[in-house]
């Protein structure tokens, strides 16, 4: 297995180098983060092999002693290691370790000399109080791991991609696991279970009260036995209770918000087509890494097959920077309405398998009680494709693995909301 660039997120960066803003890489721990940018200062230094790089990582023995300094020593160190006479690039990997990093970040930002770029694995990075001292200055780069795409050339099982989807499923994209799984899905599950162990200790526990450690497990377990399903913390402090884990609804919702806060979970927002509003309940959530899904509660791939791979097309939608949302039209539900960065949307149905006329019936009857002209698009695993009535069938892994200028959909004349 081989390094791989993550040419989605280099092109980012390099469309924002040198630009007045600090780019903020954030995401899962152990998604490729720091990879990432030492892969981008590779870039800077074949431009120029004379340019002024700074990296520290926090993470790292090196730079442990920083750690122990407040933000103005640290701000003083880097000032004391760049060019005072050139342009500095300054990468700040894990930034959140950093006492009132805040405060860091607006010293360096302001600095004329300093282009920034941090990482983080934590969405406090991006909180209400920083994202008010920060507005216009700093543009998010969320980092997911591997994406199909991604998976096939890292580990370069291009032969039967069936067959490397189904692996892919098992084993998800963190590039550590992957590269474990070579020698034993039981190495992969093993990391992949010591990585959230330390989400859990460094990003949530650490963080937030966390009163009982069994039940918050019991949270984790149902949201991932629910990806591409409708909850709510009431659902799942009810279940939970006739259990005979008791836990209120406030506790529920507190213990969902710090997974999504550490990007395990990402939350999925439903939205009323015909009334052009959102809708404030019964949202849904999907599972950054399906390997997570196999590590931590082993549920056999067939049992739920529709909504992992429901999991998997929300992903990449959010590669492609899309904006998604879960659509209602009356009482029927389209999997996803998917809005772009240039205006154009589209609706999205996600099923396994459409061989059934049965199913195949079901899915398209909410695209059907749809009466704009937006592209609507039928995704599944089955080998067959063509229209029904204009609505696309598509294969799921040629969808995955085209180019996205191939997925683009059609110019919307619905504008919808931002937020």
């Amino acid at each position: 297995m081989k390094i791989i660039e993550r040419k989605r997120y280099l092109d980012t960066l390099s469309v924002l180098k040198d630009k007045n803003l600090i780019k903020v890489a954030t995401g899962v721990r152990r998604c490729g983060k720091s990879t990432l940018m030492t892969q981008f200062q590779e870039l800077l230094r074949n431009e120029n092999n004379k340019v002024s790089i700074l990296a520290i990582n926090m993470d790292m023995p090196e730079f442990r002693f920083l750690s122990e300094k407040n933000w103005k020593e640290i701000y003083h160190y880097i000032l004391k290691n760049i060019k005072l006479n050139s342009n500095n690039y300054v990468f700040i990997d894990e930034v959140q370790n950093v006492p009132e990093f805040e405060k860091l970040l607006e010293g360096l930002y302001v600095h004329p000399n300093i282009d920034l770029y941090i990482t983080g694995s934590n969405a406090f990075l991006l909180s209400s109080e920083l994202a008010t001292l920060l507005t216009g200055r700093a543009y998010e780069i969320n980092v997911l791991p591997f994406s199909f795409s991604e998976y096939l050339e890292f580990t370069g099982n291009t032969t039967n991609p069936d067959r490397t989807f189904a692996e892919y499923l098992r084993t998800g994209g963190f590039p550590e696991a992957v590269r474990l799984s070579a020698e034993g899905n039981h190495f992969a599950n093993e990391y992949l279970r010591m990585v959230f162990k330390n989400i859990y200790e460094n990003d949530i526990s650490n963080r937030y009260t966390i009163y009982s450690e069994d039940s918050y497990q019991e949270v984790v377990h149902f949201l991932i036995d629910s990806v591409g399903s409708r909850v709510s913390a009431g659902s799942i402090a009810k279940v939970l209770t006739t259990n005979k884990k008791k836990i209120d609804n406030k506790t529920v919702s507190k213990y969902i918000d710090t997974l999504v806060e550490a990007y395990l979970f990402y939350k999925v927002n439903r939205y009323d087509i015909k009334g052009k509003q959102h809708l404030a309940t019964l949202e849904k959530y999907y599972l950054v890494d399906l390997g997570l899904r196999n590590a931590l509660i082993g549920k056999e791939l067939a049992s739920d097959a529709g909504h992992l791979l429901e999991n998997i097309i929300f992903l990449e939608l959010k590669r492609r920077n899309n904006q998604v949302w879960i659509g209602k039209t009356n009482n029927l539900e389209v999997d996803f309405v998917v809005r772009n960065n240039e205006g154009f949307t589209q609706y999205i149905q996600v099923a396994q398998t459409v061989q059934s006329a049965t199913t195949l019936e079901r899915e398209l009857a909410a695209f059907n009680s749809i009466s704009d002209h937006n592209e609507k698009i039928l995704i599944t695993m089955d080998y067959d494709t063509g229209t029904y009535n204009g609505i696309k069938k598509i294969n799921a892994i040629d969808w995955l693995t085209k180019p996205e200028k191939l997925c683009r959909p059609n110019k919307s004349n619905i504008i919808l909301p931002l937020h």
